[in-house]
């Protein structure tokens, strides 16, 4: 049965893919260059956050954990991720990626274009140093 008022308050949300990849600029100081940020879910007082992430061709984060972990699921492109001292990893478009809690980990976009994943982080964002291990 459909309802015949909707709480739009209460409502179910719809974010088009246009409008996932067009988001908000990052703090650069993260980032060694431009990212974007669509927040898809945050709560008040809850520890999760989902967002789109869309890094500028080339561009990358610094080394950072997550107190409870994170989850990626690449959307656009392909890109890079390295947990500490590991191999950098190449992602693409439909790969998931997940990092364990406080396990220390970078991710960003290929010198050839843009990627965007969306990012299910738990829990606290502690940015360290600036990755310095260029992929292959």
């Amino acid at each position: 049965m459909i309802a015949s008022s909707v709480d739009y308050d209460r409502a179910v949300k719809i974010t088009s893919r246009s409008e996932a990849l067009q988001g908000q600029p990052l703090d650069l100081s993260h980032f060694t260059g431009p990212a974007s940020s669509h927040p898809l879910h945050e709560a008040d007082g809850h520890p999760v956050r989902v967002s789109v992430v869309r890094f500028e061709r080339g561009v990358r984060n610094h080394w950072h954990r997550h107190t409870g972990g994170q989850v990626l699921h690449v959307v656009e492109g392909e890109g890079y991720v390295q947990r500490r001292g590991e191999a950098v990893r190449r992602i693409r478009d439909g790969d998931t990626v997940v990092a364990q809690p406080d396990e220390e980990h970078w991710h960003g976009a290929t010198a050839e274009g843009p990627m965007a994943h969306i990012a299910v982080s738990i829990g606290e964002t502690i940015w360290l140093e600036p990755a310095t291990d260029e992929p292959a």
